[in-house]
């Protein structure tokens, strides 16, 4: 698995994420949402969205986005998150970086 197309899928769908509000996102928790793209080196990789209560506060949202290619990686895939409070700031925001 090339990790560097794996963040930029990654990174796409944090992005997305982020757009969401609150409200959206806790409509998420307790439905994974799990899809097949195709990454710019060709290669399918699955990518695993999952939001959770946060367990520093209970009524933070913790969203996960998980990705692998489906060999060995698929047991410790890449994974990126962000925790959500209710009035829509962010716990310690991703930057982008990896």
């Amino acid at each position: 698995m090339n990790k560097d197309v794996a963040y930029v899928l990654i990174d796409a769908e944090l992005r997305r994420l982020f757009e969401l509000p609150y409200a959206e996102l806790i409509k998420m928790i307790g439905t994974p949402e799990t899809k097949q793209v195709k990454g710019e080196d060709g290669i399918s990789y699955q990518v695993e969205i999952e939001a959770i209560w946060d367990i520093n506060r209970a009524e933070d949202v913790r969203v996960m986005v998980s990705i692998d290619d489906g060999g060995w990686r698929a047991l410790v895939p890449l994974t990126q998150d962000f925790v959500m409070r209710p009035d829509g700031s962010f716990v310690d925001e991703f930057t982008g970086e990896y």
